[in-house]
């Protein structure tokens, strides 16, 4: 772990540089990404500005760490379909299962997902590339299921695998960006998951699912 200027951070410098993102986090929780001030988040911290720079170039080049290591975190969505079932019960099961893991991780996350959706829509090529290393982290595995089902005559062969996988991890994140805008509608939380695991399972086997 390096300083800004090269320098690497003894003990007390990591825990001073980690406090800094904790801070920053719980400030992106409430506050709109571009509030937020390096003096507000040094004085959170109980620290200075100048000590926030020992760190960290900015605010955003705070934030690309946050980011960064929530990205890391995104691996565990692949265990949620990697090697698992998608026929009868079981394949019900997984569909469950993944819609639920998939929506919690993005609650978990909130936040930093908020400001890394704004960097990449704003062409921001760094936000752009840990979003879609978050959607890889799901997408290939989903596309291996489908070509699995594809070589044992479950699925059409003039399916492609991609283009479906493809289709339902963005459809996935756009419902998990904005599940708080369900409740307006008449959709509980309750509800949501079950009908968004139906559409998951319909679109990875094209069956409806055994219960």
């Amino acid at each position: 772990m390096r300083t800004v200027d090269g320098r690497v951070a003894g003990r007390r410098g990591q825990e001073t540089r980690q406090k800094l993102l904790d801070c920053l986090s719980e400030m992106l929780s409430s506050s709109p990404y571009r509030d937020v001030k390096v003096i507000d988040v040094a004085r959170r911290a109980g620290t200075s500005p100048a000590t926030f720079y020992q760190y960290f170039p900015d605010v955003e080049g705070a934030v690309l760490e946050i980011a960064e290591q929530m990205a890391a975190e995104s691996t565990g969505l692949a265990e949620l379909v990697e090697g698992r079932s998608w026929v009868g019960k079981a394949g019900w099961q997984t569909a469950q299962e993944f819609v639920d893991g998939f929506l919690d991780f993005w609650r978990k996350h909130d936040a930093i997902l908020r400001v890394v959706d704004l960097g990449a829509a704003e062409g921001d090529k760094r936000f752009n590339k840990i979003r879609m290393k978050i959607l890889n982290s799901v997408n290939t595995s989903l596309a291996d299921s489908i070509a699995e089902l594809q070589t044992k005559g479950r699925v059409d062969k003039d399916v492609n695998p991609a283009a479906i996988s493809g289709s339902l991890v963005t459809m996935l994140s756009a419902v998990a960006s904005h599940q708080k805008a369900f409740s307006s509608w008449g959709v509980k939380q309750t509800e949501l998951k079950p009908n968004l695991a139906l559409l998951v399972y319909l679109g990875i086997t094209g069956r409806k699912p055994t219960r």
